[in-house]
């Protein structure tokens, strides 16, 4: 047995927004005795916020007990391991943006994030945020992708990821208006690589098919409606197929979900946010993942908010959470077996 084979997968949560519902869906996640045959938890949280959600949800979710410890390396297998960042009470307002809920959610990220690059965790679950109670000094990013491709010093793609769909975003939280000037070759090349890379060694894909959608109706009509599609997306799209990677496109987005091309393909790469998370959300709103592609480090989250609306109701449901967890683990030993079959190739 290897070094990293001796243990379970020990996976990092981070609680994100308290107000929010991310500790429900957390808790009834976890509440499954099941999950703990496939990971050892580590909650970067509160104990005492954990009570109060627990409080909250229905008696079968009830009986999941906490564990507290000051550190990763105390962590126990088959227990729900908790790391107390602040001792004090600490303020809930269910379902309000709050200036000590962005100040935790900061903490928990920050202290998860130094475990996760020293080693003392394999892998990072991280909750809903609120992206602006979040901002502060220490936090001037749009989001998770954002923050953590600075943190870990790499170029990233933010992947959504279910059953039916692995879809990668090329220009993540931007603007609408911004996206035409950030689409250049260079990136495309970029985010075409990554992918590729992230199909191979994350999802044990030996030879990927890649499709790119394109960024004007009709893919520009040939010029008609526009020509980017013509002078930058299809350039970089042939490049990559050149240099022998499995790429085509641009493909219009309109007739590529309605006909169900992207069946054909096992990942696609949009060009701006909506472009890929409406037909995600259409096809898995409840059970879809968000992965950070790309980084040494592997981080999943749930493919939904903070969701105040419904705070505190129980209402949740933890599927998309669930999945995330397993998404994590799956990823971390396809990367082992991976870089095993890899270490020494014939030259």
């Amino acid at each position: 047995m290897t070094k990293n084979e001796s243990h379970k997968i020990k996976l990092a949560i981070t609680h994100g927004d308290i107000n929010g519902i991310g500790y429900e869906v957390i808790l009834k996640t976890f509440s499954d005795l099941r999950m703990f045959e496939h990971c050892t938890p580590i909650l970067y949280g509160s104990t005492k916020v954990a009570s109060y959600h627990k409080k909250l949800l229905t008696q079968q979710h009830q009986e999941l007990n906490f564990s507290a410890i000051h550190d990763a390396s105390q962590a126990m297998e088959k227990k729900f391991n908790v790391i107390n960042l602040v001792p004090d009470e600490i303020k809930i307002d269910i379902g309000k943006s709050t200036e000590v809920a962005g100040k935790l959610s900061r903490l928990a990220l920050d202290k998860a994030c130094e475990d996760l690059k020293n080693g003392s965790v394999d892998v990072l679950v991280t909750a809903p945020i609120n992206k602006k109670n979040i901002q502060s000094s220490d936090f001037d990013f749009p989001g998770h992708t954002e923050y953590l491709s600075n943190k870990f010093n790499g170029k990233s793609l933010m992947m959504m990821v279910c059953d039916r769909i692995r879809i990668g975003i090329v220009t993540n939280h931007l603007a609408l208006h911004e996206v035409p000037a950030a689409i250049t070759k260079e990136l495309l090349l970029e985010k075409i690589s990554i992918m590729h890379d992230s199909l191979k060694r994350d999802f044990g894909i030996p030879m990927p098919k890649i499709a790119v959608l394109a960024l004007d109706p009709h893919a520009g009509d040939n010029g008609v409606i526009g020509s980017q599609d013509l002078e930058v997306v299809k350039p970089a799209i042939d490049e990559a197929y050149e240099g022998g990677t499995l790429v085509y496109g641009p493909y219009p987005s309109d007739g590529f979900f309605g006909s169900s091309e992207f069946n054909k393909f096992d990942g696609v790469l949009a060009l701006y946010h909506d472009q890929g998370l409406i037909p995600f959300k259409l096809m898995s709103f409840t059970e879809g993942v968000n992965y950070t592609a790309g980084l040494d480090v592997i981080r999943t989250s749930p493919a939904h908010g903070t969701a105040y609306d419904i705070a505190g109701k129980g209402k949740a449901s933890e599927q998309s959470f669930r999945r995330a967890v397993f998404l994590a683990c799956d990823i971390l030993r396809h990367r082992r077996e991976y870089d095993q079959l890899t270490e020494n190739p014939l030259k």
